[in-house]
C-alpha cells in the first residue's frame, strides 16, 4: 500500500468518525431539546420521555434542523406557549455544544 493509499484510508476512517459522531450529536441534542420543551408544554416522567422522542423522530423528515424546529414551535403554538423562534433556536444552539461535550466526555 503506498503512502497516498494510507493517507486516503486515514482521511476517509476520520470523516465517517466525524459525521457519527455529529449524528450522535444531533440526536442526543433532538432528545434534550425534547425535554426542555416538554418542560416547557407541562409534560413530565414517562410522557416528556415520549415527547422527547418524537422530536428525535421528527429530524428524520428532512436534512437539517428546520424539521424539528417545526414541530417544536407547532407543538408551542397548539398549546398557546407563547416563546420567539430565536428562543428556540438558541437552545438548540446551546443544547447541541452540550450533547457534543457529553459525547466527547464519554457520557
Amino acid at each position: 500500500m503506498t503512502t497516498f493509499d494510507q493517507r486516503k484510508d486515514a482521511f476517509e476512517n476520520k470523516f465517517a468518525h466525524d459525521e457519527e459522531l455529529r449524528f450522535k450529536a444531533t440526536a442526543r441534542r433532538n432528545k434534550l431539546l425534547g425535554l426542555w420543551a416538554a418542560e416547557k408544554l407541562g409534560k413530565s416522567g414517562a410522557e416528556a420521555e415520549a415527547y422527547a422522542k418524537s422530536v428525535v423522530v421528527a429530524d428524520f423528515e428532512e436534512a437539517g434542523d428546520e424539521d424539528v424546529l417545526r414541530k417544536v414551535k407547532n407543538d408551542f403554538a397548539l398549546a398557546e406557549v407563547t416563546l420567539a423562534e430565536t428562543e428556540i433556536r438558541r437552545v438548540m444552539s446551546e443544547l447541541l455544544i452540550k450533547a457534543a461535550e457529553e459525547i466527547q466526555a464519554g457520557r
